[in-house]
């Protein structure tokens, strides 16, 4: 979630607003197309004539789990995304690291706008949607210790704050894990408190479990946390950027410059 629209752009509504939640609208400005929840503020985006690419920075950040394994192990990997937004990390998963990839959506409209206006596949073996609370359905014992990316942007229309983020929130993160599993989580609202939230995750999954980016310029700040601590060597880190960057057009060795563990930082 950010907030970068124009204000040039052209707003349409393509599906039916339900009384419980937002509607959702969509607009494009040249070669982007936004989805939002019935205000300015984005919710996701796509590049019209890329649209398995992922357009916004923050959004290429919580990428940054790929650090953390071997590049050969990702396909047989298992992902999962709280909040679809407009899908962005659903299809990366999907289409070009070819994970099995499960996303949790409270909103109807958002996964039919999905499917209508950003080329979202339908479901089948490698990939589904439930549409459901986020906050309930991890705690399902059939997600227990079975995914080793995990993704977490949770906001609403207004784009205050996290809708979950509390301790016992972040604990039913880490129980999804996998051994050498990683949440990556995006913090950002007018509201937010990002050392209140930092704090949170570091209660769950201790503090030395936890690294951070440095804000974008729109202010969203990507945390990741490992569920096994562990310390990869720069050289080791910088050899799967390269992997990354060249496999998968992420700017991965760009993230090692403004991207470090939380624990013993100034």
């Amino acid at each position: 979630m950010s907030k970068t629209v124009s204000p040039s752009s052209r707003v349409r509504s393509p599906s039916r607003t339900l009384d419980a939640l937002p509607p959702v609208t969509v607009s494009e400005d040249g070669e982007v197309r936004f989805l939002h929840l019935g205000t300015e503020w984005i919710q996701g985006s796509m590049l019209i004539d890329d649209p398995f690419a992922i357009e916004l920075e923050y959004v290429q950040r919580m990428m940054a789990w790929l650090l953390f394994v071997d590049p050969a192990s990702v396909p047989r990997r298992r992902a999962m995304q709280l909040g679809l937004g407009s899908a962005a990390l659903t299809k990366f998963h999907h289409k070009l690291l070819r994970t099995e990839t499960t996303a949790i959506e409270i909103n109807p409209q958002v996964l039919a706008v999905c499917r209508t206006w950003f080329k979202l596949p339908p479901d089948g073996a490698r990939l589904r949607v439930l549409l459901a609370d986020a906050g309930l359905e991890i705690r399902n014992p059939a997600h227990a210790g079975r995914i080793d990316a995990l993704q977490v942007d949770l906001y609403d229309h207004e784009a205050a704050a996290p809708v979950l983020d509390s301790p016992e929130f972040y604990a039913d993160c880490r129980a999804l894990l996998t051994e050498d599993g990683v949440m990556t989580v995006n913090l950002f609202g007018r509201d937010a408190s990002f050392a209140r939230s930092l704090q949170a995750i570091a209660q769950a999954f201790g503090e030395a479990a936890v690294w951070a980016f440095r804000p974008t310029r729109e202010g969203n700040t990507i945390v990741l946390a490992q569920r096994t601590p562990d310390r990869p060597s720069r050289m080791e880190l910088l050899a799967r950027a390269e992997v990354i960057q060249s496999r998968w057009r992420l700017p991965a060795v760009k993230w090692l410059r403004i991207f470090k563990p939380v624990e013993g930082a100034a």
